[in-house]
């Protein structure tokens, strides 16, 4: 399901000389924080690529188009890392896109809840002596790859960082299907969805379906029905070299989402199998980085009420 060429080397380690940067425009502090870092990585020496639907995005800033600009294969041929500004959401896409390249990640977080991107916006620069020194600390995630069959043949592969998602797409009735693991049949479920989530994915969606909050380096893929229609179905977790199976028995409208940006409808007798991807994506965390207390600060843990 996926290139079995050999894998590029690992530049986790390797003090960066060319730099990406990708961005998405929620605000206007975000093309500031584009050009500020493209011109204070430019002093430093660095050689600063724009990844290209940012430098063309109609809200980007003229300035942008001055530095070299380069789809993403480019960047994961040329960047020795790539610095996301944004959302989370920002960082999943990059993530699919570069995971091949072994391209390491930084995240700037934007002002949102943010679980991917730890820098925040106001420390940007000051962190970037760190960054370029290389105390930054490597931290590999796991993806997923899944595709979907339909009459024996592959019609759509993704990879994602968070889940996989199969629901009942805008209809409101529910969908049935039959789940395996390992092709042994497990049970079969009306529900509104299953979502089929990464350490790291578990604490987006799968959080809010009361599933459970997987650290990074736990090896295990969390399977969690939505809105089942039975009392005693609950999340389960298996093992990440598992291979899962959900084949559609009768659906009006479902689909599979993966990492809630690239969507394909379904069909009754259609099959998504999902495993663990041979790809992994570095995350580069900056000194003093704890998931902990990354959780207590946004899942607001040991808060005191607020009494009026």
């Amino acid at each position: 399901m996926e290139d079995a060429s050999v894998p590029p080397p690992d530049r986790s380690h390797v003090p960066p000389r060319t730099i990406a940067l990708i961005g998405k425009y929620h605000s206007l502090e975000i093309a500031d924080s584009l050009c500020i870092l493209a011109r204070n990585l430019h002093d430093r020496g660095i050689v600063v690529i724009v990844e290209q639907a940012t430098a063309n995005c109609a809200e980007a800033p003229a300035e942008l188009r001055d530095w070299t600009i380069c789809d993403f294969t480019g960047i994961g041929e040329r960047a020795d890392l790539a610095i996301v500004l944004g959302g989370d959401g920002t960082m999943l896409n990059a993530a699919r896109q570069l995971a091949r390249f072994r391209v390491p990640l930084v995240g700037v977080n934007q002002g949102r809840l943010g679980f991917l991107t730890d820098i925040a916006r106001c420390d940007m620069l000051t962190c970037m002596d760190d960054l370029l020194n290389g105390r930054f600390k490597p931290e590999n995630r796991m993806l997923l790859v899944a595709e979907v069959l339909r009459g024996g043949s592959c019609i759509a592969t993704s990879l994602a960082l968070n889940d996989v998602v199969v629901d009942k797409g805008s209809n409101g009735r529910l969908i049935e299907f039959d789940l395996f693991i390992d092709s042994e049949f497990i049970y079969n479920l009306r529900s509104d969805g299953l979502i089929a989530s990464t350490p790291t994915g578990s604490t987006a969606y799968s959080l809010s379906a009361n599933g459970p909050i997987l650290h990074p380096h736990v090896s295990g893929i969390a399977l969690v029905p939505l809105c089942p229609h039975s009392l005693t179905n609950r999340p389960i977790l298996v093992g990440d070299r598992s291979e899962i199976e959900i084949r559609i028995v009768q659906a009006t409208d479902s689909r599979v989402h993966f990492d809630g940006q690239v969507t394909v409808d379904l069909r009754p007798n259609d099959w998504v199998r999902i495993i663990r991807s041979e790809f992994t994506i570095c995350l580069l965390q900056p000194p003093g980085y704890s998931y902990f207390a990354m959780l207590r600060q946004k899942l607001h843990w040991s808060e005191k009420p607020v009494v009026n």
